[in-house]
C-alpha cells in the first residue's frame, strides 16, 4: 500500500482502531484521517459525508462501533442497535457517495446464528434465531453486511465486510461494567491479587466454548485483505477471522489466573447467563486466500497483562 495515500481508521482509539494504526505505521505509512468522537460524530450523517467528500479517503477501516459485553449488551438494548446502525449507515453511505475506493467494514461473530453449526461458516448467516442476549448489536452488525454487499452489487464497488471472533488486546475496555469477558477476568484476577488473593466469582458454569483472536492479528487480516482480497473473491464479500484456538470459558479463566499470578478460590455463579454455547469460526475462505493467525492465547494473555498494568499505572 502507497504510504502517502489517505487512510481514514473510524475507531481509531478503540481495541481494533489502534490496533489497525500500530500496522499501518510499521509498515511506514504516513497519512493518517483520525478523529475523536468529539471531533466527528459518526451517529451524525452530515458530518460525516461533509468529512469524507472533504478528506477524500483512499481505504477507510470502519472499526468504530458501541461494543460491550453480555450485561451491557443485554440491558443498553436500544442504545446498541440505534448508534450501530447509524454508524454503519452514515460511513458506507458517505463513502459511496464519494467514491472511496475501498472500504473494510468490521464486524463479530454474533451476526451468526446462536445453535449455528460449528465451526460457523459465513454460510450460516440468516439461517437461524441469533443469541437473545445481544440480539440487538447482532441485527446491527447484520445490516452493515447487507448495505456493504448490496453496494457492491448495485454500485459496484470493492467493499469487504470481516467478521472477527471474540477480540482482545492492548488498549481493551477493562471497565467490568462494560467489558467482554478476557479483559475483565484480567481485572478481576489482578484486583483479587492485590486484595491478598481474594475469591474471584465468574459468571455462568464456565462450559460455553469460545475463540479469541488478538487484536494485533485482526489488524493483520484488515491490511491483508484491503490489499489482497477483491469483494468479488468472495460470496456476500463477507470474510470470518479467527485463531482456530477454542476454549472454556473455564479455561480461559484458568488461564488468565496463572497468567496474572492470582491463587486464590475461582467461584463459578451458576445463576448468570452462560451465553452462547460454543462460538468457532470456520475461516477456511481466508484461510485458502493466504492468511492466518500467528500470536498464541498465551503470548497473547501475557501482552494484555502488560498492557493493563501500563494503564493502571498511567491512570495512578
Amino acid at each position: 500500500m502507497n504510504p502517502d495515500l489517505p487512510v481514514w481508521v473510524a475507531g481509531h482509539r478503540g481495541l481494533v482502531g489502534s490496533a489497525v494504526v500500530r500496522a499501518l505505521k510499521v509498515r511506514g505509512h504516513r497519512n493518517f484521517l483520525l478523529k475523536t468522537h468529539a471531533d466527528l460524530d459518526l451517529t451524525r450523517q452530515a458530518a460525516v459525508e461533509t468529512f469524507v467528500t472533504q478528506e477524500k479517503p483512499a481505504l477507510v477501516v470502519l472499526a468504530a462501533a458501541k461494543v460491550g459485553g453480555i450485561q451491557a449488551n443485554n440491558t443498553l438494548r436500544y442504545d446498541f442497535i440505534q448508534q450501530n446502525l447509524a454508524i454503519a449507515a452514515n460511513v458506507i453511505e458517505a463513502c459511496r457517495v464519494n467514491g472511496v475506493g475501498r472500504l473494510i467494514n468490521l464486524g463479530s461473530s454474533c451476526i451468526y446464528p446462536r445453535d449455528a453449526a460449528q465451526p460457523m461458516a459465513e454460510e450460516a448467516l440468516l439461517t437461524g434465531p441469533l443469541e437473545a442476549t445481544n440480539e440487538p448489536y447482532a441485527v446491527a452488525k447484520i445490516a452493515a453486511v447487507a448495505m456493504v454487499e448490496s453496494c457492491n452489487r448495485q454500485y459496484g464497488t470493492d467493499y469487504l465486510s470481516l467478521m472477527p471472533t471474540n477480540l482482545y488486546g492492548p488498549g481493551d475496555n477493562y471497565d467490568l461494567s462494560g467489558s467482554h469477558v478476557l479483559p475483565a477476568l484480567v481485572r478481576k484476577f489482578h484486583e483479587a491479587k492485590i486484595a491478598g488473593h481474594t475469591p474471584v466469582t465468574v459468571w455462568g458454569s464456565g462450559s460455553p466454548q469460545r475463540e479469541f483472536l488478538h487484536s494485533d492479528d485482526l489488524a493483520e487480516a484488515i491490511l491483508f485483505a484491503a490489499e489482497k482480497v477483491r469483494a468479488t473473491d468472495v460470496p456476500r464479500a463477507l470474510l470470518n477471522v479467527g485463531s482456530g484456538q477454542e476454549v472454556t470459558i473455564r479455561q480461559l479463566a484458568e488461564a488468565v489466573q496463572r497468567t496474572v499470578g492470582h491463587t486464590g478460590p475461582l467461584v463459578w455463579d451458576a445463576s448468570k447467563p452462560d451465553g452462547t454455547p460454543r462460538k468457532l469460526q470456520d475461516t477456511r475462505r481466508l484461510d485458502a486466500l493466504g492468511w492466518k493467525a500467528r500470536i498464541t492465547l498465551e503470548d497473547g494473555l501475557r501482552r494484555t497483562y502488560q498492557d493493563f498494568l501500563r494503564e493502571q499505572t498511567r491512570i495512578g
